[in-house]
């Protein structure tokens, strides 16, 4: 038997990345999930993983930029399993993530609103529509994606900055709130995590980049998304009963390190390596 047998799940950004692991992962303890993604074709491609890996699984053209998508995203789980137990709020825009770069004076108010709209309010939409469906059977778990960019700061990243930071703080709000219904809310905090867009855009013509960037983790490596997915699956466990309101950090060990130690380490790494290009 699964952990998650009978239990039903939505992934939003679902189709591939950090939610397309989770998506599988889940579906391979047992649950039935609806993956939610505004790329479709992407989307029943993961389904179509899933259900050949003998999981349970529908793809749902969805953009969690728009509220009546969220909605509707709740109301076609319960439609399809009669039930939701598993919320996991991870879409992200990722193709306009380029133009919310920038400090307070380079933002544009556009830019402030998508990202804002994107990273938290559909957080705060998807929970208005899913708690009244978890609070119906007293159990639930939702877990939202932040990031180490919500614990710390990097230049020129204001919006994404901001949004995780708030994203921390709604999931401890959210525990608050809906611990007596029988629902934890929990998040993710997770480092630098190689996805299938981030293989193919930023590292699959600079290995050498990538090696120089793996040079700040401990763990001597990047993450995957499986990485992820280990810990979602854990927090929406009964593993994790006791466990609500909490910001997990799965990093590879960037965030405990002393700035000047790490700075020291990569400037030797830098020197023995004269050839590598830099990624950024």
């Amino acid at each position: 038997m699964g952990r998650f047998d009978g239990q039903v799940a939505i992934v939003t950004g679902g189709a591939q990345g950090i939610g397309g692991g989770t998506a599988r992962r889940l579906a391979s303890e047992g649950a039935r999930v609806l993956i939610a993604d505004i790329d479709g074709a992407a989307a029943q491609a993961n389904v179509d993983r899933i259900r050949k890996a003998g999981g349970t699984a529908e793809a749902l053209h969805a953009d969690m930029a728009r509220s009546s998508d969220i909605k509707t995203t709740a109301s076609e789980a319960v439609a399809r399993w009669g039930r939701l137990d598993i919320l996991v709020q991870n879409a992200w825009g990722g193709a306009y993530s380029g133009k919310v770069r920038g400090s307070a004076v380079e933002v544009s108010e556009e830019a402030w609103d998508y990202g804002m709209a994107v990273m938290t309010k559909a957080l705060y939409l998807g929970a208005k529509y899913a708690v009244p469906e978890m609070a119906r059977n007293r159990r639930g778990s939702i877990v939202n994606i932040a990031s180490v960019h919500g614990l710390l700061m990097a230049r020129g990243k204001l919006v994404y900055e901001a949004a995780k930071t708030c994203v921390i703080g709604m999931t401890r709000q959210m525990a608050v709130d809906f611990g007596p219904l029988g629902i934890r809310v929990n998040c993710i905090c997770p480092g630098h995590i190689v996805t299938e867009r981030i293989q193919e855009t930023t590292w699959k013509n600079n290995p050498a980049g990538r090696r120089f960037f793996e040079q700040q983790y401990p763990v001597g490596r990047t993450g995957t998304p499986d990485d992820i997915a280990g810990g979602i699956a854990y927090l929406c466990s009964q593993d994790a009963g006791f466990v609500t309101g909490h910001a997990l950090v799965i990093d590879g060990g960037l965030s405990i390190q002393l700035q000047e130690d790490l700075g020291v380490q990569l400037a030797h790494w830098a020197l023995e390596n004269r050839d590598v290009k830099l990624p950024y």
